[in-house]
């Protein structure tokens, strides 16, 4: 956005900044919804790489399907730990997970 532009939006009441800022998170906390980001994009990646449906994912990880999916899209709803949980149940190690976790930071 060129410096005009924004400055015209500032004036009128529009503020910019980072989404930490705009929702008060912490630097831990920014890191943890960074890195459920990251896993996110990666629990879709391998489950389409293994040729498996959300039903067929879910089944082997022993969750429902809307609780794989609510992990694809990073509901709040779901933990950082099942999240990984699910990584493993796909077939991925641990130096898969670092890969994913270190893109992450």
């Amino acid at each position: 956005m060129d410096k005009a532009k924004k400055e015209s939006l500032e004036k009128k009441g529009w503020k910019f900044g980072d989404v930490d800022e705009y929702l008060g998170l912490t630097p831990a906390e920014m890191v943890i919804v960074e890195m459920k980001a990251e896993l996110a994009k990666a629990l879709i990646k391998k489950r389409k790489k293994s040729g498996m449906s959300q039903t067929e994912a879910s089944a082997k990880a022993q969750t429902s399907q809307s609780r794989y999916a609510k992990a694809e899209h990073s509901d709040s709803s779901v933990s950082l730990e099942l999240m990984i949980k699910l990584f493993f149940s796909l077939g991925a190690d641990k130096k898969e997970l670092f890969k994913v976790l270190r893109t992450a930071c």
